[in-house]
C-alpha cells in the first residue's frame, strides 16, 4: 500500500528537442507529486483510528524513536522497496528527527508502520519515510501514523508541512489535508550524481 519515496527527481534536460519534450512532461508529472499541507496552529487533526482501538487490535503506538530497533525498521523499508540503509545512519537520522510516530505489532514487537518529519521546529517540516509493512497494509495504519505526525507538528506551531510522494500514492495524502502546490512546482532536489558528471 504505502511506500512513499523520497527519491531524487531527475533534472530537466536543457535540450529543447521534440524527444526531450516528452521527457520533460513526464518529469513535471513526477514533480507534481510534491505536496504540502498548510494549516493554522489551532487546527487539530482528527484520528480515524483511536489509540484505544489500535491497542485493542494488538498494536502499540509510539511517538519517540526510543525502543525502535533500526534493523527491524530497515527490514520494513526493504519489504516496501526502499534501499537498505546502514543502521548507524538510521540511528543518526532518528536523532535529528523532529517528530516520529510508529506502530508496533504487540505480538512480535516489530515495527509495522512508521513516519517521521524533520524541520526547523517553528515554521516548516517535511514528512519522510512513511511506510507500512506489506503484511499490515489496508488496516489504516499508514493513515494513523500520518494523522498523529501532523497533530504533533501542528501542536508545536509548525504549519507549513511538505512531503515528496510517488505519483501513485498522492491520493492517500489528499484526505489528510495535503494538496499539490497551487502556485506550481517550487521544489528542487540536489543530486550528487548530476554534479559529479560536470
Amino acid at each position: 500500500m504505502h511506500a512513499h519515496s523520497t527519491s531524487i527527481f531527475p533534472a530537466p534536460s536543457p535540450s529543447s528537442s521534440p524527444s526531450s519534450h516528452g521527457r520533460r512532461r513526464r518529469q513535471r508529472q513526477q514533480l507534481s507529486a510534491v505536496v504540502k499541507c498548510s494549516a493554522s496552529s489551532s487546527s487539530s487533526v482528527p484520528f480515524s483510528i483511536s489509540d484505544s482501538d489500535l491497542t485493542s487490535r494488538g498494536f502499540n503506538l509510539h511517538r519517540t524513536a526510543s525502543n525502535l530497533d533500526p534493523d527491524a525498521l530497515n527490514a520494513v523499508f526493504s519489504r516496501v522497496g526502499f534501499p537498505r540503509r546502514e543502521p548507524a545512519r538510521i540511528r543518526l537520522a532518528l536523532e535529528h528527527t523532529q517528530a516520529v510516530v510508529w506502530v508496533e505489532d504487540g505480538r512480535s514487537g516489530a515495527p509495522v508502520a512508521f513516519a517521521r518529519a524533520t524541520g526547523d521546529g517553528v515554521f516548516n517540516a517535511v514528512v519522510w519515510d512513511v511506510v507500512v509493512d506489506p503484511s499490515f497494509q489496508g488496516m489504516g495504519l499508514g493513515k494513523a501514523v500520518v494523522e498523529r505526525l501532523l497533530s504533533d507538528l501542528l501542536a508545536t506551531g509548525v504549519t507549513n508541512i511538505g512531503l515528496y510522494s510517488e505519483p501513485r500514492v498522492v491520493g492517500f495524502y489528499r484526505p489528510l489535508g495535503f494538496a499539490a502546490d497551487p502556485d506550481g512546482i517550487k521544489a528542487m532536489v540536489y543530486s550528487r550524481k548530476k554534479n559529479k558528471k560536470r
